[in-house]
């Protein structure tokens, strides 16, 4: 079922968005057992993302096929030392005090952290992540910083059945993105879209999407 459903969505989710950019698919793998993870990539996964610290540690050495690994989960500082040097794109950069944490630890540990800012773009209380209005603050900011290299951004779009809503929120992410590009900024990844809205996402511009139940099924917990 796993392998059915990644050789679905990979004919499903078109190869490049309507800018012309290489949409990524990044397995969230949050519970999910290494053979599970396994055989999503011997369906043709090629990126995997942990939400949580001590999974990635417990299953680090068990995954096959030398996925790329994302961090898509909040990141507590005390927890970066167990993920050094092992992840590919932190995704979930939300405040400044991680980005700084991050930062010195990966300049002590000698390596460069690749992160994506996050923007709370529905301007949740219950979500992480700069105001869109902050964005280009934080980049300036966060990109300063030795031993970072800001890749792009993300965003999780409010759960809401309100389509017209969520494209206005996708586009301006979209229109942000754009901007700071055109700023200064060398950005690859626009991260926007899971499960219930990726194919929403991908219409409006990003190019990278983050997801569990459309690959694994619904969680029993």
């Amino acid at each position: 079922m796993i392998e059915e459903n990644v050789k679905k969505l990979l004919e499903e989710i078109p190869a490049y968005n309507a800018y012309g950019e290489k949409v990524t698919l990044v397995a969230a793998v949050k519970l999910q057992t290494a053979d599970s993870i396994n055989r999503a990539v011997r369906g043709g996964i090629t990126d995997i993302g942990d939400n949580h610290v001590q999974e990635f540690r417990d299953k680090y050495a068990l995954i096959e096929g030398k996925p790329r690994r994302h961090f898509i989960g909040r990141l507590q500082t005390n927890k970066i030392k167990y993920l050094l040097g092992k992840v590919d794109l932190y995704h979930s950069v939300d405040r400044y005090g991680l980005a700084e944490e991050l930062s010195k630890k990966s300049e002590k540990a000698g390596v460069t952290s690749n992160v994506l800012i996050q923007i709370n773009i529905g301007n949740e209380e219950t979500k992480g992540g700069f105001p869109l209005e902050e964005a280009e603050e934080a980049f300036k900011t966060i990109s300063a910083l030795p031993a970072l290299n800001v890749e792009g951004l993300m965003a999780m779009l409010p759960a809401t059945g309100n389509e017209t809503l969520l494209r206005g929120l996708a586009r301006a992410m979209r229109k942000k993105y754009d901007e700071l590009n055109s700023n200064g900024a060398s950005f690859k990844y626009l991260s926007m879209g899971m499960s219930g809205d990726f194919k929403l996402c991908v219409e409006e511009g990003g190019n990278m999407i983050r997801l569990g139940t459309a690959i694994f099924g619904k969680r029993s917990v």
